[in-house]
């Protein structure tokens, strides 16, 4: 009987990479190694993550020159259009461009699609481009636990324009301004209902407002509402002084009204450089990055004591089944934590 498995075969184990490789590969902008060492600081084993904070701790603060801008918008808006337009003119421009595209996960089994790179075939094309789509993971606000990190290693691959596309899921993707230098809220022509869905958080978290799909086919229905939405950004008075927030038709199709979003995007980082606020901004996103890492690391750190871990997965389960009721679940676990915790 012929063997179905070649006899000859042995499995090699991976060699782990060092920090010097990643950091070589960086500095040569070989989009290859970019790719891997994102994957790096995703992984959750220690090993890996040693390596990754090796490589992060020698790349520094980001430079100053770049510029990182976050993208949200309501499902269907068509984000990814209008990245792959706005990305393609920005490589058009001389700027080497990265774009992170963070995609739901599922709460059922973790996973995600990571289609983006799919729906931006051309920009994903180029040389002087780079997509990389990220599972959001149980993070909230658009975001993933390492975009933050992510955007530096892009950064140190030589990629001067950093974008970020966030899940699109709803209202509560405020965390890109915690990541971002501007933010662009993209919009669609139907203003006056989708108006009174849009919260104030995600309206004044942007800088920036895009009518997309401002189509040869919806020029007249886009300029209504264009009208609506400059009404609405009266309402809000923006943070940085002498900045007025513009709302821009632009058809991601036939590819107009990109250039003056780049304008107005170049006009606010000029802004920003100008006053000193583009290093407060990023030293601010630091603290926050430095309290949100500190909370994960507390809640990481609790659940490795087993007698926590387990007592928390018993009162879960008794919670669930209808055995205990939440309040008196949460009492005893205060008491557990205060008990193991106890100095």
């Amino acid at each position: 009987m012929i063997p179905s498995i070649n006899p000859e075969y042995h499995s090699h184990k991976r060699s782990t990479k060092d920090a010097d490789y990643y950091l070589r590969g960086l500095a040569e902008c070989d989009r290859y190694v970019l790719s891997e060492a994102i994957t790096l600081i995703e992984s959750t084993d220690p090993k890996k993550r040693k390596i990754a904070d090796k490589v992060l701790s020698a790349l520094g603060n980001s430079p100053a020159e770049s510029t990182r801008i976050g993208i949200t918008g309501s499902p269907g808006v068509g984000k990814s259009t209008f990245i792959e337009a706005f990305g393609s003119y920005l490589t058009s421009k001389g700027h080497r461009t990265a774009v992170l595209a963070i995609d739901p996960s599922s709460n059922v089994s973790g996973g995600s699609i990571l289609g983006d790179k799919t729906r931006m075939p051309v920009l994903s094309s180029l040389e002087n481009a780079y997509v990389r789509p990220s599972p959001a993971g149980h993070q909230l606000g658009g975001t993933s636990a390492y975009t933050k990190e992510a955007i530096r290693l892009c950064e140190a691959a030589g990629f001067s324009f950093v974008i970020v596309e966030t899940v699109g899921v709803g209202q509560s993707e405020t965390d890109i301004e915690d990541v971002t230098d501007t933010g662009i809220l993209l919009l669609q022509p139907g203003a006056r209902d989708e108006i009174q869905g849009i919260k104030r958080g995600i309206m004044e978290a942007a800088d920036i407002f895009v009518v997309n799909k401002s189509d040869s086919a919806q020029k007249e229905l886009a300029a209504r509402a264009r009208a609506y939405y400059e009404s609405a950004v009266r309402l809000f008075s923006h943070d940085i002084p002498g900045w007025k927030c513009p709302v821009i038709p632009v058809s991601s199709l036939e590819k107009t009204g990109v250039d003056t979003v780049y304008a107005s995007v170049t006009a606010y980082m000029e802004i920003l450089r100008s006053n000193n606020l583009l290093e407060e901004k990023r030293r601010l996103q630091e603290q926050k990055w430095f309290e949100k890492q500190t909370i994960m690391l507390i809640r990481h750190t609790v659940m490795e004591n087993e007698k926590i871990k387990n007592g928390y997965e018993q009162l879960s389960a008794d919670v669930a089944s209808g055995k205990k009721a939440a309040l008196p679940a949460l009492d005893e676990i205060r008491n557990l934590l205060a008990k193991q915790l106890k100095p």
